[in-house]
């Protein structure tokens, strides 16, 4: 592959193998925003990595923090800040002998739904420093994008997946143009690209977690909705036709996060020799009241995860469109969701309200819709 910026430039293939050729260009002829490092991208990848380098600047530059994301099939499994690694983390993930922001922010982005997390493309808001390249060196992964590389980093990285991973680098100083377009089915669709700027600025009211929530959902697939806390996402539910499918996915996801912190499952001590894939497997069944791989450690009870959850913080809740009944709060409900954000307008927001006030949950309305497709 070429080493520096080219105004076009052969992928893999297409969506899938039997498409055979494809190509990625500017719409005015102009340099690719990036220079392929090392690999070759496919389309998905390309994707992948271009929507997640959207959202981790757009994280960072509205919270002012190292952001991160992993990336699948065009919307996040997990997004976060740099912060604290928690004991459930490190469990999982180790720290090695130092950890940087920008090892921690993607930690704790692929703690979020390690599970889902399996092959993804890694999106990071800075540049890759040597803690980070030796996390990304242990974890399967397709490729990462970010806007630059320590010395010697993106060579530890192209040793990974035999020689096949991909490394991005990504101007920083690129910003696309006013309108955006997409063929489908021989139809060419060309609209604006959405000027609005989230952050603490233009919504002071909101909080960072809100913040998170709202420029997540903005680059997932909706219906989409995020489960917030303590500056990452503990559950996204992306893609559903139906928005309460989504409230109930993304908690469910939210409740595996918190039962892996459990004791017994953060303290869990795994034979030598199994992956750290193997591992987060093991620890998803057990959360999930299910032996792990013949392993001598008792999964959870329900019972144990009932009373584990009922001890839960509250969380915060935000989703791409309005709530359009009811039923999305109680099911929010059940997953400790103490604050719910939403663009409102429905019909039924007099129905959303009162089943707020029904379960102490508060309600913040943005006046935003974000969709996705």
């Amino acid at each position: 592959m070429p080493d520096g910026p080219v105004s076009a430039m052969r992928l893999k293939y297409g969506l899938n193998p039997q498409q055979a050729w494809a190509e990625a260009t500017t719409a005015d002829g102009s340099p690719l925003p990036f220079s392929v490092l090392n690999g070759t991208p496919s389309v998905i990848n390309l994707l992948d990595a271009l929507q997640g380098w959207q959202l981790v600047t757009a994280v960072s530059e509205a919270l002012g923090l190292v952001a991160a994301a992993s990336m699948k099939h065009v919307s996040p499994a997990g997004v976060a800040v740099a912060g604290e690694l928690d004991d459930a983390t490190l469990a999982t993930f180790g720290s090695g002998s130092t950890t940087s922001e920008v090892a921690a922010a993607y930690i704790r982005a692929r703690d979020c739904d390690p599970r889902s997390s399996y092959g993804d493309m890694v999106a990071l808001s800075h540049p890759v420093d040597l803690p980070a390249a030796r996390l990304l060196a242990r974890v399967v992964s397709d490729g990462v994008i970010a806007p630059g590389y320590e010395p010697g980093v993106a060579e530890i990285l192209a040793r990974k997946k035999r020689g096949a991973f991909l490394v991005l680098a990504m101007d920083p100083g690129y910003r696309p143009g006013e309108r955006e377009a997409r063929d489908v089915f021989g139809v060419r669709i060309t609209q604006d690209s959405d000027p609005l700027r989230i952050s603490g600025e233009t919504f002071p009211a909101l909080s960072a977690d809100a913040i998170l929530g709202l420029l997540t959902v903005r680059h997932t697939t909706s219906n989409s909705v995020a489960y917030v806390q303590d500056g990452r996402t503990i559950g996204i539910g992306a893609g559903q036709q139906s928005r309460v499918d989504s409230v109930r996915l993304a908690g469910e996801k939210a409740d595996r996060w918190r039962l892996r912190r459990h004791p017994r499952i953060a303290g869990a001590q795994f034979p030598a020799g199994m992956s750290l894939q193997q591992q987060v497997n093991a620890r998803m069944a057990l959360v999930e009241g299910q032996l792990a791989a013949d392993l001598p450690i008792e999964p959870l009870s329900p019972g144990e995860a009932e009373k584990w959850l009922a001890a839960a913080p509250p969380c915060t809740l935000v989703s791409d469109g309005y709530l359009p009944f009811r039923d999305n709060v109680d099911v929010a409900a059940q997953h400790s969701v103490g604050c719910i954000v939403e663009g409102g307008g429905s019909r039924r927001s007099g129905e959303v309200d009162e089943a707020c006030r029904e379960h102490g949950i508060e309600v913040v309305r943005t006046g935003l819709r974000l969709f996705h497709h």
